[in-house]
């Protein structure tokens, strides 16, 4: 009888402040959103991932030669450490379509294929040496069926395949930084197709699966050993290769983002939660001292209060995760579909995941319950049911000025006044404001940085097309065409960055110090130019590996026909490159190392509009020419990063607004709550309703107004944490949040806080003058 009669007061309450329960549950709600639905994609990406790579036997090393023999692979089989291993032939070709070329890059195959196994979505395996296996999402763009000729150009020659089947490879699960379908492919061609290709049966590649615990490392030095006699090229590991590190780092930052993010949002939530269950069970001490006056035990009044927390906490935690399987995942799914080539991965929310919100919520709110009624039920019950002594008010500060405080309106001596009086509270008020603009600053400041990644790209490359010639090619063995304005000439060089023990992959491009249709900036956005002297390197690489200008680098030259050549260069300058980070260096710098400077691509300039079009139209033309880009292909990349990124930050950017205006609200309703006697008291001594709410809001917007100053350094740190882990060596984020970003979150904090008080004007005006001001009998 009793449980049930608390039953029905915790009801009432709840009624009694419908508008603070819904703003708590909607903070909740929030944090359970973002949690189920990161921790999904997570563990999902993870699990799928690691059952894909075994499944399909991913090499765990990549061997590259000139040429290697078939009874060679077989010699190398016998190195200690190899499980498995696989030879196979490949090579880069390109498909002519109506006004592009698309790459493809082709590996040979065997019947037996054991290692990097493929997944077939339609048809077969190649057998024949005019059959070949295209990945599905490239045929899928070019509307090809099985069946169907394809005609590519490799070798200066064009071969005619018929396609066999169509399908996704392991190994190349992500196959460039934008993941484009229509303009790069992969196919899978015979064993018996390599004579035709090369002139002889050869491989220049062999993939290596080592046994279960052996050092990789280890292996491929063996390996390396063993290859003194062939013409060995290189060889890189499974970690080190594109598709794997880039589905690696996606999946390491989304557990740190499933971890920081929720752990943030329940941080919201366990101070409002404080704020709000400590306030109610003081407000509410002498219904305590009534209950315990009935002969309600301690016990069950505590349940009766952590009752509160508990429902809002399930409710708030099913809202949230129903929201994340409705908006989260399908939002996901497509992202993840654009990113990667993972046949067959799907992402479903675990019933599991509804838990540790409900738990974590419940269990601050219990927490909060405890701390805050523990001292009211040490009372007696006659103790309780009497109000609270009123606070001994000291002098304020500004009340020792001379000539101040007598010039301060009465209004506003009565805010100055709760304010200095009620500091913890105060204090802990502004907590949730704090941290709610913290996450406003850093989800607008995110979302404008990657806008400005995008943006860049106009300020860097003023050229209009960039013509790249075939392998063999000398660029002044092409005629100009009429129309161009300017033209430069530029070498791309494949690389190694070397620092300490630690390697990473990287593009040295070379071309003239004169060359006005590249610019270059450093951190400030001043313009910074090319020199003899030295090389200049992106900040990603410089910020990650610690590098100033002035310092040596190691870098290692890859391509084949440099036999691994190793320079150390110079650090001339650090260069602010946000999309495709390149380290650049001028003809005369790279012949001081006697590496030859052979151009393999020219930057054209047209006079106009109409001969851009026509110098286009002349290079696609030309027999020598491989691929033509312009700047709308540069901006794919970012434009890809911003659109792989932007829904996050949109969901994170109203997330941020619904917890801002939740703790506002909560904290302004629970205000009011408080203070309903000395409202009332206000409303008898005559106030007029609209200087009641002007009170309640100045007192509103100046515990707003400190929370923003605090708010402002600390959400400088936390961008920076954000920027921290979106960033690698090969993505570049501005690291400086925007003032006008700054500005726009801090007037967005003032509208909530506004919009709040507006929504709780009711509440003064239902204020019941004598039920607040009779005494307690």
């Amino acid at each position: 009888m009793v449980r049930m009669k608390l039953f029905l007061k915790l009801g009432r309450d709840i009624k009694q402040s419908i508008g603070q329960f819904i703003a708590f549950v909607l903070v909740i709600a929030v944090g359970a959103f973002f949690y189920a639905g990161l921790v999904t994609y997570s563990d999902n990406l993870s699990a799928y991932t690691e059952a894909y790579f075994k499944e399909h036997h991913i090499s765990d090393l990549n061997v590259y030669y000139s040429q290697i023999p078939q009874n060679d692979v077989a010699a190398l089989s016998k190195v200690e450490g190899i499980q498995k291993i696989e030879g196979r032939y490949t090579f880069d070709a390109t498909q002519s379509f109506d006004g592009f070329k698309a790459s493809i890059k082709i590996h040979s195959i065997p019947l037996e294929n054991e290692i990097n196994t493929p997944t077939m979505i339609e048809g077969r395996i190649p057998s024949k040496k005019e059959e070949i296996l295209l990945d599905s999402h490239y045929a899928k763009e070019h509307d090809y069926r099985v069946g169907d000729q394809v005609t590519l150009r490799a070798n200066e020659k064009d071969f005619t395949f018929t396609i066999s089947g169509m399908g996704e490879n392991v190994e190349h699960a992500k196959k460039n930084e934008i993941q484009d379908h229509k303009a790069y492919g992969i196919a899978y061609i015979s064993e018996a197709a390599i004579p035709e290709i090369v002139g002889v049966f050869t491989y220049n590649e062999i993939m290596i699966e080592a046994k279960e615990g052996y050092d990789i490392d280890l292996l491929g030095k063996s390996i390396e050993a063993q290859s003194k006699q062939l013409p060995y090229v290189g060889q890189i590991s499974k970690e080190r290769t594109f598709s794997y590190s880039k589905i690696s780092e996606t999946i390491h930052n989304n557990k740190l983002m499933s971890k920081v993010i929720p752990f943030v949002l329940f941080l919201i939530v366990a101070i409002i939660l404080f704020l709000t269950m400590s306030r109610m069970i003081d407000s509410q001490r002498n219904q305590v001292g009534i209950m315990k006056a009935l002969g309600v035990k301690n016990r069950s009044i505590m349940l009766h209060y952590m009752g509160y927390p508990v429902l809002a906490g399930i409710i708030g935690s099913v809202i949230g995760c129903v929201a994340a399987v409705l908006v989260f995942i399908p939002l996901v799914t497509a992202s993840s579909a654009r990113a990667y080539s993972l046949p067959g991965i799907t992402y479903s929310l675990s019933i599991y995941s509804f838990l540790p919100p409900m738990i974590f919520s419940s269990a601050f709110g219990i927490l909060a319950c405890y701390l805050s009624g523990r001292s009211v039920l040490k009372e007696r019950a006659a103790q309780a049911m009497r109000p609270k002594p009123p606070k001994q008010m000291k002098k304020l500060w500004i009340e020792r000025v001379p000539g101040i405080w007598n010039r301060i309106s009465y209004s506003y001596k009565l805010i100055l006044r709760n304010i200095f009086l009620n500091k913890q509270k105060a204090i802990a008020s502004s907590i949730g404001i704090v941290v709610s603009t913290v996450l406003l600053i850093t989800a607008f400041g995110t979302q404008t940085a990657l806008l400005k990644v995008a943006n860049q790209i106009e300020d860097v490359y003023t050229y209009d097309l960039r013509v790249d010639y075939a392998v063999g090619t000398a660029t002044d063995a092409v005629k100009a065409p009429f129309g161009i304005k300017n033209s430069f000439p530029l070498a791309t060089y494949p690389v190694e960055f070397i620092k300490d023990a630690e390697k990473e992959k990287a593009t040295l491009i070379v071309t003239e110090k004169e060359n006005n249709l590249i610019h270059f900036f450093d951190e400030n956005e001043s313009r910074i130019s090319l020199e003899d002297s030295g090389v200049l390197i992106p900040k990603s690489y410089a910020d990650k590996y610690q590098i100033v200008a002035g310092d040596s680098i190691k870098i290692k030259f890859v391509a084949p026909e440099l036999k691994n050549q190793s320079v150390d260069m110079k650090v001339l300058h650090i260069s602010t490159q946000y999309s495709n980070p390149s380290f650049y260096s001028t003809p005369a710098y790279l012949k001081s190392f006697d590496i030859d400077y052979r151009p393999t691509s020219l930057l054209v300039e047209a006079d106009s509009f109409v001969d851009r079009i026509s110098v286009r139209s002349f290079y696609e033309q030309a027999l020598h020419v491989e691929t033509i880009t312009d700047k709308n292909d540069l901006k794919k990349s970012a434009e890809y990063i911003l659109k792989q990124n932007s829904f996050v930050f949109i969901m994170f950017i109203i997330s941020a607004v619904i917890l801002s205006f939740g703790a506002i609200y909560t904290i302004s309703s629970i205000n009011i709550y408080e203070r309903t006697r000395e409202l009332a008291t206000l409303k008898v001594l005559g106030y007029q309703k609209n200087k009641i709410n002007r009170l309640i809001f100045f007192e509103n917007i100046i515990l707003t107004t400190f929370a923003v100053i605090v708010a402002l350094p600390i959400s400088g740190y936390v961008y920076s944490i954000v920027v921290k882990a979106l960033s690698s060596s090969h993505q570049q984020i501005p690291d400086q949040i925007n003032v006008f970003v700054m500005l726009v979150s801090v007037i967005l904090a003032y509208v909530l806080t506004i919009l709040s008080n507006l929504l709780l004007r009711r509440k003064v005006t239902n204020i019941n003058m004598i039920e607040s001001l009779k005494s307690v009998e």
